[in-house]
C-alpha cells in the first residue's frame, strides 16, 4: 500500500481542532480523548505533536493571536497604528470568544504572542515614545482590548421590566439593553478606544515638551 502523501496528524491540524471544539463548547471541552475522537486517531498519537494539554490549550490562543494584523507597524502615526491594531485585535477576539479566558493569563512563550508584544512595542518607541511609556501604554491597551472581550455589558441585565421598576428608577430601559447587546458593546468599545487614544494623545504631548533630568 503506498504512503499516504500527507502525514495522518501534524500540530497545525490538531491545534485547528482544538481551536474548532473551543469555539463550539468552550476551554473544558478539550481533552485528549475528545481531540483524538475528533481527529479519527489513537489519543497516544497526539503526544507525538503536542505534549500536554496546557501546551496544546498555549498553541490555541496563539493561533488566535496570529490572527492580529500587526502591518500598520512601525508608523510614526502612533495613533493611527494603535487605532487599527485594537481594532484587529478585538475582531480576532470576537470571533473566538471562548479564547479570551486563557488569553488573560499573560503572553508566556507563545510565538504570535510574543510578535505582537515586540511589534506593538517597537512601534510606539520607534514613533518617540520612551521606553518606560512604551511598555505602560502596550500593558494599557491589551488590559482595554481584553477586558471588552471577556463578556457583554448589555447582555448581562435581564430583559424583564418588571426588574428595574420602583427599586431602579434610573434604569427604566434597561430591559431593552440586550436585544441591542452587539451595538451597545460597539459603540462602547469604539467610545473608550477613542477616550485611551486621546488621552494618550495629551500624555504624549506633555512629555515631549518636559525637559527629561
Amino acid at each position: 500500500m503506498a504512503r499516504p502523501r500527507q502525514p495522518l496528524l501534524s500540530r497545525d491540524r490538531i491545534v485547528a481542532a482544538a481551536l474548532a471544539l473551543v469555539d463550539a463548547e468552550g476551554l473544558e471541552a478539550v481533552s485528549t480523548r475528545r481531540l483524538a475522537s475528533e481527529l479519527g486517531v489513537s489519543g497516544p498519537s497526539l503526544y507525538n505533536h503536542v505534549a500536554t494539554k496546557d501546551e496544546l490549550l498555549d498553541a490555541v490562543v496563539d493561533a488566535v493571536i496570529g490572527e492580529v494584523d500587526l502591518s500598520m507597524f512601525p508608523d510614526p502615526d502612533w495613533r493611527s497604528s494603535l487605532d487599527s491594531w485594537a481594532r484587529s485585535y478585538r475582531a480576532a477576539l470576537a470571533a473566538h470568544p471562548n479564547v479570551v479566558p486563557a488569553l488573560a493569563q499573560g503572553m508566556g512563550r507563545r510565538p504570535n504572542a510574543l510578535r505582537l508584544a515586540d511589534a506593538v512595542f517597537g512601534g510606539l518607541v520607534d514613533a518617540g515614545w520612551p521606553r518606560r511609556e512604551a511598555t505602560r501604554v502596550g500593558a494599557l491597551m491589551r488590559y482595554f482590548i481584553t477586558g471588552s472581550a471577556l463578556g457583554s455589558f448589555a447582555r448581562n441585565f435581564p430583559a424583564d421590566a418588571s426588574v428595574y421598576e420602583n427599586a431602579y428608577p434610573h434604569l427604566s430601559e434597561a430591559h431593552l439593553l440586550a436585544e441591542r447587546q452587539q451595538r451597545i458593546d460597539e459603540s462602547a468599545f469604539e467610545t473608550g478606544l477613542q477616550a485611551l487614544l486621546d488621552g494618550l494623545e495629551l500624555r504624549f504631548t506633555a512629555l515631549a515638551t518636559t525637559p527629561r533630568a
